[in-house]
């Protein structure tokens, strides 16, 4: 049997068309969840309105840190084993450019001013800071070993790199660029946060299985929360990333191999509920008004989308292999 073959250009002119009827579908899609697939170098964009993969991107070597600028028109990408943060276009997947980063850039913070990242440099124990717009290193920041987690406080005045090694916080000046406080917490400590305003900063500690709460004011430390999931050995119950619901009223904490997420009242500081979700989970996004959130699975390869009304997971969805870092972009 034969079948009539389609014209070269008409291919030509087929196939033209499918990266624009992608778009189109996309952003009809409306609100969309990025996440970083840190074994197969790329990132996988999630509808919230479908729950569902709709676009997948090349990205340098391990992504793993994920940022939108404040109109949403780039999105950066630590792309830790290519050295480098990468600027895409996330209308078309496009990397536009390099920023310099340092080695290894694991995690990072855009700071409120909207033109300055704070970078973790994991193997040289610095943080570097970047000019977004002339794409220049303006400073380099002696730190302790292996930092990791950044964040940055609601008016731009100190940003905070967490190092594992070290086990310490280190209170950087944004104006001077410089240490003016190192505060420890316990072992390995990955994420941090500032809450309440700026008032209180969160410290997740993986291998000490705590969380620390900080007076910003004084650099003291306030209140320290454990974990205890049931039928899972505490060697396992390792907080990394953490996001908080509206009004910063509570916390959802990534519990790692326990494979849980565990729910903090942030004014009592006590555990409310614990959630099972995908294999080692790592990081997490909410939606716009925050009623689901989005939780990256490393070893399952999947993102979990929680009710946060109910507190139960409602979904998997499949990604790339060892997902690791998400972020929000709303409808354009």
């Amino acid at each position: 049997m034969t079948h009539a073959k389609t014209p070269l250009k008409s291919r030509v002119l087929i196939f033209a068309c499918v990266p624009a009827l992608m778009m189109t579908t996309s952003a009809a899609l409306g609100d969309e969840i990025w996440v970083t697939n840190e074994k197969d170098d790329t990132v996988s964009v999630i509808s919230v309105e479908t729950l569902e993969v709709i676009q997948t991107y090349e990205t340098g070597e391990r992504p793993r840190g994920i940022t939108f600028s404040k109109d949403f028109s780039r999105v950066y990408i630590c792309a830790s084993d290519s050295d480098a943060v990468q600027v895409m276009d996330p209308n078309t997947g496009k990397i536009l450019h390099d920023l310099p980063s340092g080695e290894d850039p694991e995690q990072f913070v855009l700071h409120p001013d909207d033109k300055h990242l704070y970078i973790a440099n994991e193997d040289d124990a610095i943080t570097t800071v970047v000019d977004v717009e002339t794409r220049k290193v303006i400073a380099q920041i002696d730190v302790g070993v292996e930092p990791e987690g950044m964040a940055v406080s609601p008016d731009g005045k100190i940003a905070i790199t967490t190092s594992e090694t070290t086990n310490m916080a280190h209170w950087i000046d944004t104006e001077t660029q410089e240490l003016f406080a190192n505060t420890l917490v316990d072992s390995r400590p990955r994420h941090a946060e500032f809450v309440k305003d700026g008032t209180e900063l969160w410290v997740s500690s993986e291998i000490g299985g705590t969380i620390t709460i900080f007076d910003v004011a004084t650099q003291t430390e306030k209140a320290k929360i454990g974990f205890e999931v049931q039928g899972v050995h505490s060697d396992r119950v390792q907080p990394v990333g953490f996001e908080f619901t509206q009004g910063d009223t509570h916390a959802f904490v990534a519990l790692g191999p326990s494979n849980h997420l565990a729910v903090v009242n942030a004014d009592s500081y006590e555990v409310e509920d614990y959630i099972l979700v995908g294999r080692r989970v790592w990081h997490m996004a909410f939606n716009e008004d925050k009623s689901q959130l989005f939780t990256t699975n490393g070893v399952s390869g999947d993102v979990t989308v929680v009710d946060v009304a109910s507190r139960k997971a409602t979904k998997s969805i499949k990604v790339g292999r060892f997902p690791w870092g998400a972020a929000f972009r709303p409808t354009q």
